[in-house]
């Protein structure tokens, strides 16, 4: 084995992965479906929003090579899969994506190799799925070969917390794999957390998203009757924020978006209903009401201009900031999406500024970035502030609007409505 790793998956979370191995000198290579990814990345480009170009090419420099050869596996000592699991028709993990990469690295499987998946999935998916594919050449896990789950922890655009410094939490299908997987995380994690086994790390992943979807659900769901209430949200979220226990604080928005809060508590919800037979009430019902805040959203539209004797049909409504997250690219799942679908079957003329997003194409029609954002912002019947990029000024946006729908709580001024 001349590899030390071998990423299957070179996505947002296999390639900040190599790119950390690479950092501590480890030989890396990458192994991905698409000729188009490994070709950039074997000519320095980046095609992931937390890798500059530079990035990469300084991964290229530490001798990472990106390949859609599988027969690279057999040279590797350890092996992690990071490809995606979006849900499938009926609502549980696609796992479609794992089970052939399973069986690509179950082709290649050599006696020593520690295998670690990295994707999200429901509790035993590791020992359920992974294992008996891995096995069925012969090979016994714990004695020929080790396997683990751990479970990525990227947030992509956080810039004080990444691979390194994010502590990664290990849970092998016996203590051997355990105790292997963690000594490699810690060649190149600061902290690493051993769990009980493979179950209880694919909860754990679980447990985070589901903790935090349910409590967005909840200030989602006080801020449409605080409204009622004729009580400031923003102004209680602030006020509960001074106590020093006992409280985090989570904000109400359009929608929730990304890779994870929208889909992983469902994988958890789906486990349950197929081996228990009841339903997880909670991530169903956060389920219900973080989906139904784009229409919100719409509705709240609709009052704003109705208070200006104008129709939704017909109206100029500008949507600024479409990506699921500030100051990112990244667009999987975000809420701008539906809400912009639901304007424009209502008549309204729907435009749109994003500096991340020069194209986007939230139904049929395809959108072309506003070229003239000031102009857009006094043009527009309502303005609606979905993101808040770092690029946009908050000052500038109330005084050059008309008026505004902030979805976010950022802005003030006469003619602010914050949702």
């Amino acid at each position: 084995m001349s590899l030390d790793l071998v990423v299957v998956g070179l996505g947002y979370v296999g390639l900040p992965l190599a790119q950390e191995a690479c950092r501590v000198s480890l030989a890396v290579a990458g192994l991905d479906l698409s000729a188009r990814v490994v070709d950039g990345l074997n000519d320095g480009r980046s095609h992931v929003g937390d890798l500059s170009d530079e990035d990469v090419s300084r991964m290229l420099g530490a001798g990472f090579r990106a390949t859609t050869d599988p027969a690279v596996i057999a040279e590797a000592h350890t092996v992690v899969i990071c490809v995606p699991t979006p849900l499938s028709a009926d609502g549980g993990p696609d796992l479609s994506a794992v089970r052939s990469a399973v069986a690509t690295v179950a082709a290649h499987l050599r006696p020593g190799m520690l295998v670690i998946l990295e994707s999200t999935t429901y509790p035993g998916t590791t020992e359920e799925e992974v294992l008996p594919l891995l096995q069925a050449g012969g090979l016994r896990v714990g004695e020929d070969f080790y396997l683990a789950f751990s479970p990525e922890r990227v947030d992509p655009g956080n810039t004080e917390f990444g691979i390194r410094n994010t502590p990664k939490v290990v849970g092998g299908v016996d203590e051997a794999s355990t105790t292997v997987a963690a000594a490699f995380y810690g060649k190149f994690v600061d902290s690493v957390v051993t769990a009980r086994g493979s179950r209880e790390a694919e909860m754990a992943k679980l447990l985070e998203n589901t903790y935090r979807h349910i409590n967005i659900a909840l200030v989602n769901e006080m801020a449409q009757f605080c409204r009622e209430l004729d009580i400031d949200l923003w102004d209680v979220i602030r006020c509960a924020s001074t106590k020093p226990f006992g409280f985090q604080a989570f904000y109400p928005g359009p929608g929730v978006g990304g890779h994870c809060i929208p889909i992983d508590p469902n994988y958890l919800s789906y486990q349950v209903r197929a081996k228990l037979g009841y339903p997880f009430r909670f991530v169903e019902l956060a389920q219900e009401i973080n989906n139904s805040m784009p229409a919100y959203v719409v509705q709240r539209v609709q009052e704003l201009l109705n208070e200006d004797s104008k129709p939704l049909r017909g109206a100029e409504v500008l949507l600024l900031g479409v990506t699921y997250k500030a100051d990112i690219a990244d667009q999987r799942q975000s809420p701008a999406e539906p809400l912009a679908r639901q304007l424009l079957s209502r008549g309204a003329r729907v435009s749109y500024h994003d500096p991340y997003v020069p194209v986007w194409q939230p139904g049929d029609e395809v959108l072309t970035r506003v070229a003239d954002l000031d102009a857009a912002l006094a043009g527009a019947d309502l303005v609606v502030l979905l993101q808040t990029h770092g690029s946009y000024t908050p000052a500038d946006i109330a005084d050059k609007s008309r008026r505004i729908l902030d979805t976010r709580g950022t802005l003030a001024g006469a003619g602010v409505e914050r949702l």
